[in-house]
């Protein structure tokens, strides 16, 4: 590891945690240059599968786009911001781990609307609505029908 302040080649690690829910780990280094001490973090690189959209295109997972979509439905709700990075990890875990290079997009959209009716109920239906290209209030009763009944495991 280079050292920030004077690009020596020579640094050693003072100490190392587990940060992140054991996600990262955080390293406390110096340089033996300069004695100069700086951190750095260490993460697994995963790589995400593409999304194939509605209409056969191919576009790479955008983890800011889910996240944007997850704030966009929880708007002006009682969900903390740690629930939603919560669940968009769980949501990116899932993509990872079904080892596919190619994932539909309903697939994720699937994922994201289990995560909403877990975090708010009112957010679920936001979404399925947007989602679901619901077209009259008929579909939004047999939506919410579906919510009353406990969810599918």
């Amino acid at each position: 590891m280079h050292c920030p302040f004077c690009s020596a080649d020579d640094t050693k690690v003072i100490d190392s945690r587990l940060v992140a829910n054991g996600d990262q780990i955080r390293r406390r280094r110096e340089c033996l240059s300069c004695h100069e001490r700086f951190t750095t973090y260490e993460v697994a690189e995963l790589l995400m599968p593409r999304v194939i959209k509605q209409d056969d295109s191919r576009e790479p997972f955008d983890e800011n786009k889910l996240r944007a979509g997850l704030h966009r439905a929880l708007e002006k709700r009682p969900v903390s911001a740690e629930a939603i990075e919560s669940s968009v990890n769980q949501i990116k875990h899932y993509l990872q781990s079904t080892g596919e290079r190619e994932i539909a997009a309903l697939v994720v959209g699937e994922k994201v609307m289990e995560q909403l009716r877990e975090l708010d109920e009112v957010a679920y239906v936001r979404f399925a609505s947007v989602y679901r290209r619901f077209k009259d209030i008929n579909e939004f009763r047999e939506e919410l029908d579906r919510l009353e009944k406990p969810a599918e495991v």
